[in-house]
């Protein structure tokens, strides 16, 4: 059994020597389906020319030619050595890079060396017959599988980056993440143009993936125009560079005016009429003159700026506070000179509106919304009060704040109008008078509102008494009504008095008018018989006669009832005693007698 396994053995050792002696023989090498068959001839008849690393025409080193899976005859030992090497594989999500040994020189005036049809660098002949250049290239590999001349070719992976000093990331397939949008520098190419900041857009050339052709087309390195947007490209890590920035974007309430620093030849658009600034077309150099709207934008901010502009109402402050936008922030108090010569401050807000389309002509005149406010609003509403102030005293400002106000607002309305900008209101805050005239109409008011509170006392006594007099009123009512009734009584007996009395009088003036007939006819008859009488007795007879009558028909005493004779001081009291006696008897009612003696 042993000696059957030794002759098996032998056997097969026999068979593999055979076939070895068959292969040398033959020159047979064998390429599995996963290898690339790298050729060198150890010598020729002829060497490569100076410079050369690979051998297109038989020549002696690195063949150009590689070998593909599967039986080679021919390939003699003594004349060739074959290096199998496995087949590259670039994984999903990666690039390799490719670095060329042998080919032409690069022009000096780039640094990576053009891509030339190759077969994806598969066919080192067809690279180097048709004037592929040694060194970096600009043609990338994506993913899959290739046979490369490693003799050749160096391909860089991420599997290998470090060996070759590079950063794994950057054989990966670059990612422009959403929201951003990705700034693009390119590092080779032609210079760019004078006065320009960035290459202009190049058309064809698949986002930067096909740089061959943005080589061709005369692109420019460094900074480009054109922006790659939101997903994966194949980008050649060197040849260009992206930074990724979010996207612009415009808040609702605001528009965006686009100040464009590079773009095509500078052409006016905003007519005759406007002549404080220009405004051109989107893809100009200048101010765009269609604003952009509310939404996100991918816009490269390396090469132009964008100024939003709020499109609602802006309130600006001119005191202590400032408002949210800022704007205000640089603004204080007014300080003004009253036509009586007092300085005190003012607090001012303002209210401006600029519409849509008229934002880029305000951009285009001062710049942006934050020198529309330091440049423009400010002086305008600053020095407007404090000129129309000379004209008007403090208390002008305090009691007339409206109409100051209203003077203002058609002022600043007019004045900012002309920068497109329509001023919506103007309102006047706080005033901070002088402390001296403060307290001078401090007191006059305190004593003004007492006067008004005496007013008032005085009025509210009046009204109280007014209540107690009407209140007595009616508690009288009854009285009133009675007594008015009694009135009309009165009035009624008064009439018939007068009725009465008016009788009586007419009665009495005829009693009067009998009585006085009467008493003519009697003096009439006395006057007879005083005139019979005289010429009887004569006239002192007869008048001694009608005396002694009278006298005696009115009892007049002839002879004094009390007598006092003699000069002496006892005549005399006698007499008044006898007077005083007689009264007091008088008094009492008596007959008063006295004797004679």
């Amino acid at each position: 059994m042993d000696g059957l396994f030794v002759l098996i053995v032998l056997g097969s050792l026999g068979l593999i020597a055979v076939l070895f002696l068959i292969s040398a023989a033959l020159g047979i090498v064998v390429i599995s389906e996963r290898q690339v068959g790298i050729v060198v001839k150890k010598f020729a008849g002829k060497s490569l020319p100076a410079g050369r690393m690979v051998a297109l025409n038989g020549e002696a080193g690195y063949q150009a030619d590689t070998l593909a899976p599967g039986l080679h005859l021919g390939f003699w030992r003594w004349q060739y050595t074959i290096h199998k090497v496995p087949m590259l594989v670039i994984p999903q999500g990666e690039i390799g890079l490719i670095v060329a040994a042998d080919g032409n020189a690069t022009p000096p005036q780039r640094i990576l060396a053009k891509v030339v049809d190759c077969d994806n660098f598969q066919n080192a002949r067809k690279f180097l017959a048709n004037g592929g250049e040694k060194g970096r290239q600009l043609g990338i590999l994506t993913a899959g599988t290739y046979r490369i001349n490693t003799a050749l070719f160096t391909v860089i992976t991420a599997t290998n980056a470090a060996s070759h000093g590079m950063n794994a990331a950057y054989l990966q397939v670059y990612r422009v993440s959403p929201d951003t949008v990705g700034i693009v520098t390119t590092l080779d190419g032609n210079p760019i143009p004078e006065g320009e900041i960035a290459g202009p857009s190049i058309p064809g050339h698949n986002n930067f993936q096909n740089a061959q052709s943005f080589m061709d087309r005369e692109g420019s390195r460094g900074l480009q125009e054109q922006v790659l947007l939101s997903g994966s490209w194949n980008l050649n890590p060197w040849f260009v560079q992206v930074d990724q920035v979010p996207m612009t974007e415009i808040p609702i309430g605001y528009v965006g005016v686009v100040i464009s620093f590079v773009g095509r030849a500078h052409e006016d658009v905003s007519g005759t009429e406007f002549k404080h600034g220009d405004l051109v077309n989107p893809g100009h150099k200048g101010v765009w003159v269609s604003p952009l709207y509310p939404g996100k934008h991918p816009l490269n901010t390396q090469i132009m700026r964008v100024e939003l502009v709020p499109t609602t109402n802006i309130v600006l402050n001119w005191a202590t506070r400032t408002e949210a936008h800022g704007y205000d922030g640089k603004l204080s108090s007014i300080t003004v000179r009253s036509k009586d010569g007092f300085a005190f401050n003012l607090d001012v807000s303002q209210i401006i509106h600029v519409g849509a389309p008229e934002a880029p002509r305000v951009i285009s005149r001062v710049g942006s919304m934050q020198n529309m406010v330091d440049h423009v609003l400010q002086p305008i509403v600053g020095n407007y009060f404090r000129n129309s102030a000379q004209y008007y005293t403090v208390l002008d400002f305090l009691f007339a704040r409206s109409e100051r106000q209203a003077e203002a607002a058609q002022h600043i309305r007019a004045a900012i109008g002309a920068y497109d900008v329509q001023a919506i209101d103007t309102l006047i805050g706080d005033i901070t008078p002088p402390e001296e005239l403060m307290h001078t109409q401090t007191e006059r008011k305190i004593a003004e509102e007492q006067r008004k509170t005496y007013e008032v006392q005085e009025e509210a006594q009046k009204q109280r008494q007014q209540l107690v007099r009407e209140t007595a009123m009616a508690d009288i009512q009854q009285e009133m009504v009675e007594a008015e009734q009694g009135v009309s009584i009165a009035d009624l007996q008064a009439k018939a008095n007068i009725k009465y009395a008016t009788g009586e009088a007419e009665s009495t003036r005829l009693r009067a008018k009998g009585d006085a007939e009467a008493i003519r006819a009697t003096g009439n008859a006395q006057a007879e018989a005083y005139q019979a009488g005289v010429e009887a007795l004569g006239a002192e007879g007869y008048t001694s006669i009608q005396m002694m009558q009278i006298i005696g028909e009115n009892q007049v005493r002839v002879v004094p009832e009390v007598s006092v004779s003699g000069s002496d001081r006892g005549g005399l009291v006698d007499g008044l005693l006898a007077t005083t006696m007689r009264e007091k008897i008088g008094s009492n009612g008596h007959a008063l007698k006295v004797e004679e003696g």
